[in-house]
């Protein structure tokens, strides 16, 4: 059973302006002369921890993190304006420009899985690979599942204290009617609607209880971009088109990918992996048999240190990935 590797700190951090609304926050592990890859964190919202920067062999990876906009370090903190999925593909794209990285890994998780998968077929040709955690399509019925109708009869428990903040009137559309509460000027009630939006997400995201996981979502700095901002993507089905990601498949040809994911997922259900997969040769799927949604599952933590391990065998061979 592999384990995150060894703590470690960054030996650079980076202030980066990409609009005059919002300036992101970069961090730069391990080898300066390793591949290099990108972190892409989950929610949208989730911002980073210093966990996410032990996946990596840090003498065999360049490791770069960072926090999206709204979220996490950046500023302003959960900032709706000027903060959609083009804009954070854009992004992307700048820190690659900014960080002198000519192709790089992208390894995400979650939401980061989607916004991995839609800046791949953006820019395939700067892709080395991807490393890919608990697949999100964006879809409708995705959002259905977790917001509104199916999780909800797997967590009656938890469900009900994730309805709580919502007159029983509004609860027809649970996204649309948290929306309200997290953009309004009431910010106790914007709070509360927050917590209960984030806490619901973390009590569901592991096979077994893990109040270390629950608490950390529970975290009124998280919670509030978590909330704020999903709801704000999740209002605006992503801002993507229907099954943008699996019609553009074709776009990731020769590109390699590794793809874990949960068997008992139930915040991004195990049908999200393997429609990507159906449609992308050159990916592995591997379903873990004892594990949910949450990157801090022993199992998963297990599988993404192999998956990253194998990349860089795969690609080591290729010689210098910096302009």
């Amino acid at each position: 059973m592999q384990i995150l590797f060894p703590e470690i700190k960054p030996y650079a951090r980076h202030n980066l302006a990409v609009d005059d609304t919002h300036t992101l926050y970069l961090e730069e592990c391990g080898s300066r002369d390793g591949i290099p890859v990108l972190f892409v964190h989950g929610g949208p919202g989730a911002g980073c921890s210093t966990q996410d920067r032990r996946f990596f062999d840090p003498e065999r990876y360049r490791i770069i993190l960072f926090d999206q906009r709204g979220a996490g370090r950046s500023q302003p903190h959960a900032e709706l304006e000027n903060n959609t999925t083009q804009h954070l593909v854009s992004d992307i794209e700048a820190i690659r420009e900014y960080l002198n990285i000519d192709q790089w890994v992208l390894f995400g998780g979650s939401w980061g899985s989607t916004l991995s998968l839609l800046y791949a077929q953006s820019y395939p040709e700067k892709v080395l690979g991807l490393v890919l955690r608990g697949v999100f399509l964006c879809r409708e019925k995705d959002l259905t599942w977790f917001y509104q109708q199916g999780a909800d009869r797997i967590f009656p428990d938890y469900w009900k204290d994730f309805v709580h903040p919502i007159p029983e009137a509004e609860r027809g559309n649970m996204i649309e009617a948290f929306y309200r509460k997290l953009t309004a000027s009431n910010e106790i009630a914007k709070m509360a609607a927050a917590k209960a939006w984030s806490i619901w997400e973390g009590r569901c995201a592991t096979l077994r209880p893990n109040p270390e996981v629950v608490n950390s979502f529970a975290d009124p700095h998280l919670a509030l971009s978590l909330a704020r901002i999903e709801a704000h993507y999740f209002i605006h089905q992503a801002f993507i088109q229907p099954n943008q990601i699996l019609e553009n498949m074709a776009r990731l040809e020769k590109i390699p990918g590794i793809i874990i994911h949960g068997r008992y997922d139930m915040v991004c259900p195990l049908d999200n992996a393997v429609e990507v997969h159906r449609l992308w040769e050159e990916a592995e799927l591997h379903i873990i048999r004892d594990a949910g949604h949450s990157s801090r599952e022993p199992s998963i933590v297990d599988a993404l240190v192999k998956a990253t391990n194998d990349m860089s065998l795969r690609l080591s061979g290729d010689g210098d990935h910096t302009s």
